[in-house]
């Protein structure tokens, strides 16, 4: 176990990398998804190992290569980042699950092997991104992870699932771009690409604007990655003409590695209360999140395609995060870091449901969902329950994470936000009523197809999910003890 244990920061990020390739090797459809379901299940061993173990010591290091931080690229694990390993690994691992039969329908067979590493190699680059202790490991991981997005949504059946990659190709270029500037202007600082031993010394430089022009550069390059309002454009239609597995992964796992690495950089590297703050960006953060809350909700009333509207549904619920992180306080990061696990597991569920609708009906529009309360009654619950939590009802685990917030920022004093907070959460209302306007109160368009039954498999794995929603919803001690306990170690 101590070995296992010692080597769990690098497992963690070479069993999916280096199982990968070897798909490409013996382009073998009718074996990857059993070693992708093995390999994804082992990924969620290790990391729970990891966030175990993490709750008695402080951090877990490990040197690639024998070579000692800050000369050699440590694998460093927090309680922040273990946190959101557990997320990524345990969400993977469902997704994978689940992901046998709907590959087996939306993917043409020949192209198995290929969905698989691609799918595998975006594992591994979430994972060495939230893991790493390297400021330039953390490019080549998000490069990785990038990639492997490109391709997986390239594989979607529509031909506008190529242009929507090759949107998220440019716009993913130009982010790493910014984000290699800034990590370039860090070593020029310090001398130093370890993260921890930049934290130690950028106080004692005091060039400012070069200090300055490092955060911004990470600032805007991140927030393309993590689709921030209004750095967006890609988000919508990399979800929507995507396969139903790659949309699920990335709406519930993509866009939070991004947060992590904001709030990395702001909250430890670059000291929040100060470097961050001093400049403003905190204030800014704050206006582009309640805009980003309202311009998502608004545009999701008016989509009639489901992908796109809970598409635009996690452009607002980014920016509640990113509202928490803004307030720069220990208890604002733990609503952030709440919200972020819990519009993870809700917004997995969500794409489940529409992935098992995609099965039987072959799209997924309101008319597919006319009177789907008759013909499928799980998955009509399964969407009332997840728009519930997107909303922030009681019993929800989207209710602990609004509460969270509106206590965060009850807390510094600012009423006026804190109701700004409530009044944007109610316009969520407006776009979930329709869908259970038409659930429930429309005849089916299309009976014929709803006959079809969906595997065990992927409706045990829905079921899982959206149940989780409830659960967590009324026992959230897990969740609310691990993000309080990250944000006190950023935090003092």
């Amino acid at each position: 176990m101590n070995i296992i244990l010692i080597n769990a920061p690098a497992l963690q990020v070479l069993l999916p990398l280096l199982t990968a390739p070897i798909f490409l090797l013996i382009r073998l459809p009718v074996l990857t998804w059993y070693v992708a379901l093995l390999v994804s299940w082992l990924t969620f061993g290790v990391s729970l190992l990891i966030f175990i173990e993490i709750q008695n010591i402080e951090y877990i290091s490990y040197s690639m290569g024998g070579w000692d931080p800050p000369w050699g690229i440590e694998y460093r694990v927090d309680r922040l980042n273990s946190f959101l390993l557990l997320i990524i690994s345990t969400l993977s691992a469902f997704i994978v699950t689940y992901g046998g039969s709907s590959v087996a329908k939306e993917i043409p067979y020949e192209k198995h092997y290929l969905f698989w590493t691609s799918y595998l190699l975006c594992l591994a680059g979430l994972l060495g991104v939230t893991i790493t202790g390297d400021a330039f490991n953390i490019f080549v991981f998000l490069e990785i992870s990038s990639l492997a997005t490109y391709i997986l949504i390239a594989m979607g059946n529509d031909r506008k699932a190529l242009i929507a990659s090759y949107r998220y190709l440019i716009l993913g270029t130009i982010g790493a771009t910014f984000i290699v500037l800034g990590v370039g202007l860090l070593y020029s600082l310090t001398g130093s690409l370890n993260l921890f031993d930049i934290s130690n010394r950028i106080g004692e430089s005091t060039d400012s604007k070069t200090k300055l022009a490092a955060l911004s550069f990470l600032l805007v390059g991140i927030s393309l990655k993590s689709a921030l309002f209004p750095l967006h454009a890609w988000l919508p239609n990399a979800y929507t003409f995507s396969p139903s597995v790659a949309s699920t992964f990335l709406a519930a796992t993509s866009t939070k590695v991004g947060i992590y690495l904001l709030i990395r950089f702001c909250f430890d590297i670059f000291a929040a209360d100060e470097t961050f703050s001093k400049i403003g960006a905190n204030h800014i953060l704050m206006f582009l999140s309640i805009l980003a809350i309202l311009y998502g909700s608004v545009a999701a009333i008016y989509e009639t395609n489901l992908k796109k509207l809970f598409a635009y549904s996690s452009v607002s619920q980014i920016g509640f995060i990113t509202l928490a992180l803004s307030l720069i306080s220990a208890s604002g990061l733990a609503a952030g870091l709440i919200h972020m696990a819990n519009h993870a597991i809700t917004k997995g569920s969500v794409f489940l449901i529409l992935g098992c609708l995609t099965l039987i009906y072959g799209n997924v529009t309101i008319t597919t969902i006319q009177g789907l309360g008759r013909t499928k009654p799980f998955l009509a619950f399964g969407i009332v329950i997840t728009g519930l939590s997107l909303i922030g009802i009681p019993g929800t685990v989207g209710f602990i994470s609004k509460w969270t917030l509106v206590l965060a920022i009850i807390e510094k004093g600012w009423y006026w936000l804190a109701l700004l907070t409530l009044i944007c959460s109610l316009v969520t209302i407006i776009y979930i009523w329709k869908l259970i306007e038409t659930i429930y109160f429309s005849k089916p368009a299309v009976v014929e197809e709803s006959k079809k039954i969906i595997p065990f498999t992927m409706s045990f794995v829905t079921f899982c999910l959206v149940f989780s929603c409830i659960i967590l919803g009324l026992i959230p001690t897990v969740i609310i003890e691990a993000a309080d306990s990250a944000s006190q170690t950023l935090i003092k």
